[in-house]
């Protein structure tokens, strides 16, 4: 029909399946900017929601009214009044469909807030909130109202205690995973409380709490615990570990890295009462494996992961191990002494074999020749890789991560094999590989289209030329450039011009960088949300430019900047201070910058770092 179009014979149930193909942030923009259509269609089926600026929120919440995960932890202007003005002016219909709320670092809200919120989501499943330093007991009895809960992350909530925990044990009994990490003030009693209360717990995380042996003693009971991550526990020992053997049945994963009382002799009563483990992480727990520990690791023969970090490991370890553990996918053996070229481990999915010196060109031709399913792989100052291990390795065709940090000796040519084969690369470090120069990373931006995050951080050889080619990896977000000393304002246009999806910068030590480069970071990078423009040459004016101009910038690291004067400080701070969340800034400029800009930045939730 005359003036009919093609998207007219398009169901909105098949628009809805398109837009739910449709995973990347940028993309999902560009679909809702063809047609009204398609904008409706997004606003009804968008279910996350990740808001950068508090401004926008009410009217986000009521376009995408089906929204089942809200995001508020780049919001740092969040607090109690936001949370009550939302909830009694505006549609409340977003609060029905709520299952997941996050409030990482949201440091602004506190337990009227939280009590408000829990209040109003009534099918509220999942809060995080972790490095809300100054949350304590009240914010943790605010969120037990949200008594539908199975999942909370309190990760360096400092102020939280016993008190807390018991709160959210006593009215949050469908818990089904929690995590600890970092809150320093709960005890056995609390843990004790918890293991009587929630019973349907499956995932506990208390790594780095003082917590004795008792606490394992409590932890035993839970019938249905499938994961206890317990790192960094410095009053546990064999002890603690001996209760586990004959309690939690169904536990699959366990995590006891740098428990310094941990030896073999508790990883063996843990294996002994759970072969059917998936995952262990001992790493850096004892200086050697032990025979015995070996003979009872046999039983592992479901075992997906291991990490023994740390410890020494011969060949007959290794390949004992790898014998008997035949679903084993990924290991962790960093800074393992001992640690050859021998591999038997053919389905690998991930490898990280940091600091391990004696691997060879030999052993990456055992990986390139038998390991094909190779994902990621760590050889971060592993001196034996070399160029020709580099060609061997490439043969891994499915590789998506791999970190070649501190290898001096591989070159453009080793680069250049893996940027020909291994096109799915993801990440790539190759932080102080001085052989990399700007040959290198044009092969890399011929070959690797899919690169998202590369660190060239203290790679001297790199030029302008090289910033031109990497300009052309559209999907490139995070990028370290950390003293690359011969790139100038032309190589930082080219960059900035070519890579839009730009949103995490080091340009630390980048001293030949002059304001021109820095204009045009700022008119073309407008997705950035972390920058470090540290020792940088930056005037006043350019400064206020890049922190005026980059509307969703979070996090900024702004030290030793010798051509800034304390001006140029305060009007760079004052133009993004209701937004910007975390600045990093030289001690001395703390005295002379107005009292005013300072009340500011933390009444709007900025964290101040005083280098």
């Amino acid at each position: 029909m005359p003036g009919s179009s093609a998207l007219d014979v398009l169901t909105e149930d098949l628009l809805v399946r398109v837009r739910e193909k449709i995973g990347d942030e940028l993309d999902s923009k560009t679909w809702r900017l063809v047609c009204k259509e398609f904008s409706r269609v997004d606003s009804v089926t968008r279910t996350t929601l990740r808001v950068l600026r508090v401004e926008f929120l009410f009217i986000l919440l009521d376009k995408y009214p089906n929204i089942k995960t809200l995001d508020l932890s780049v919001c740092p202007r969040v607090n109690d009044r936001t949370v009550s003005f939302l909830l009694s002016q505006h549609s409340l219909s977003w609060t029905r469909s709520l299952k997941s709320l996050i409030l990482s670092r949201s440091t602004g809200l506190r337990y009227r807030g939280l009590e408000m919120l829990a209040r109003a989501c009534p099918f509220l499943e999942s809060v995080d909130l972790s490095y809300c330093c100054g949350f304590g007991d009240r914010e943790a009895a605010a969120l037990s109202f949200a008594s539908g809960l199975k999942e909370v992350k309190l990760d360096k909530c400092l102020n939280v205690t016993d008190v807390g925990l018991a709160k959210i044990a006593v009215r949050c009994v469908n818990l089904e995973r929690l995590s600890l990490k970092w809150c320093m003030e709960i005890s056995d009693l609390g843990i004790d409380l918890l293991c009587k209360k929630c019973l349907d717990l499956k995932s506990l995380d208390v790594s780095y709490l003082k917590l004795t042996n008792d606490s394992f003693c409590s932890i035993a009971p839970l019938a249905k615990l499938e994961s206890l991550v317990m790192v960094g526990c410095p009053c546990v020992d064999d002890t603690g570990l001996r209760f586990l053997e004959s309690g939690c049945p169904l536990l699959k994963t366990i995590f006891v890295s740098r428990c310094k009382f941990v030896s073999s002799t508790g990883l063996i009563s843990v294996i002994r009462g759970h072969s059917g483990l998936l995952q262990l992480d001992a790493g850096h727990c004892f200086s050697e494996l032990s025979t015995t520990l070996l003979h009872h690791m046999r039983d592992l023969k479901n075992l997906e992961a291991i990490t023994m970090d740390g410890a020494r490991i011969s060949d007959s370890c290794f390949q004992t191990i790898s014998f008997n553990c035949k679903s084993l996918v990924e290991i962790g053996l960093s800074k393992c002494l001992g640690v050859t070229n021998t591999d038997s481990c053919r389905g690998l999915v991930c490898l990280k074999i940091e600091s391990c010196n004696m691997i060879t060109e030999k052993g990456l031709y055992q990986l390139g020749s038998f390991c094909l399913r190779l994902e990621e792989i760590d050889l971060t100052d592993c001196n034996g890789v070399n160029d020709k291990g580099l060609e061997y390795l490439s043969r891994c065709s499915e590789l998506l991560f791999l970190k070649l940090g501190l290898c001096e000796n591989i070159s453009d040519k080793g680069l250049f094999n893996i940027a020909s084969n291994c096109l799915r690369i993801q990440g790539l470090d190759l932080y102080k590989c001085s052989g990399i120069g700007d040959d290198g990373l044009a092969a890399l931006s011929n070959g690797c289209k899919k690169l998202k995050k590369l660190n060239l951080s203290y790679c001297v050889n790199v030029t302008d030329r090289g910033m031109e080619h990497i300009g052309s990896m559209e999907d490139l977000s995070d990028l370290e450039l950390r003293g690359l000393t011969k790139i100038t304002s032309a190589g930082l246009t080219a960059l900035a011009a070519g890579c839009k999806r730009l949103a995490d910068l080091d340009l630390k030590h980048c001293a030949k960088i002059d304001d021109s480069g820095f204009w045009a970071l700022a008119y073309y990078s407008q997705n950035l949300r972390q920058i470090n423009l540290s020792y940088c040459a930056l005037s006043d004016m350019a400064l206020c430019m890049v922190m005026g101009n980059m509307t969703r910038l979070q996090d900024a690291k702004l030290v030793h900047l010798t051509n800034c004067t304390r001006e140029g400080f305060e009007l760079a701070l004052r133009s993004c201070c209701m937004r910007i969340k975390k600045v990093k800034l030289l001690a001395p400029i703390r005295f002379l910058l107005s009292s005013e800009i300072l009340e500011t930045l933390h009444a709007a939730g900025c964290k101040i770092r005083w280098d």
